[in-house]
C-alpha cells in the first residue's frame, strides 16, 4: 500500500508552476472542490504529485477556520493519495475549497476521495 506521508517535496510551492497551473491547466469543479489540473511539467523519473490546497479569506474572514479546513483536506489526501500514485503520468493539482462553510472531516474525505477517483479516470483516457 505504501507509506501514508505528506513530505514537503508534495506540496506545491514554486511560484512558476502555480502560475503555470492556472494558466494552461484544465479544470473540474466536484462541490466543495475546484480542481485544476496539469501534467508535471518536470519529466524525470523522480517526478512526483503535488498539490496546492487554497480557501479563500473571502469566504472564511478568521485564519483558524482557514488553517482547520487545509489540514482536514491535506489529511484526507495524505491517506488516499495511494489511488492517484500508480498513475504513470505524475501532475500538480489546486484543491481550491469554494464552500461557504466549514464541513466536517468525513464529508471532506468522501469528497477528496471522489476528487481523486476523476482524476484517476480522466487519466486513464489519456
Amino acid at each position: 500500500m505504501g507509506k501514508f506521508t505528506f513530505t514537503k517535496a508534495e506540496r506545491l510551492s514554486k511560484e512558476k508552476l502555480i502560475k503555470e497551473l492556472f494558466e494552461k491547466g484544465s479544470s473540474f469543479y466536484l462541490f466543495p472542490f475546484k480542481v485544476f489540473y496539469l501534467p508535471n511539467p518536470d519529466k524525470s523519473d523522480q517526478a512526483i504529485n503535488q498539490i496546492l490546497i487554497p480557501v479563500s479569506s473571502r469566504n472564511f474572514k478568521r485564519a483558524v477556520d482557514r488553517n482547520l479546513i487545509r489540514r482536514r483536506i491535506r489529511e484526507s489526501y495524505r491517506l488516499q493519495k495511494g489511488i492517484i500514485s500508480n498513475i504513470p503520468e505524475k501532475g500538480i493539482f489546486s484543491f481550491n475549497y469554494t464552500a461557504k462553510e466549514v464541513l466536517t472531516f468525513a464529508e471532506i474525505k468522501n469528497k477528496v476521495f471522489l476528487v481523486l477517483e476523476k482524476i484517476k479516470k480522466l487519466e486513464s483516457l489519456r
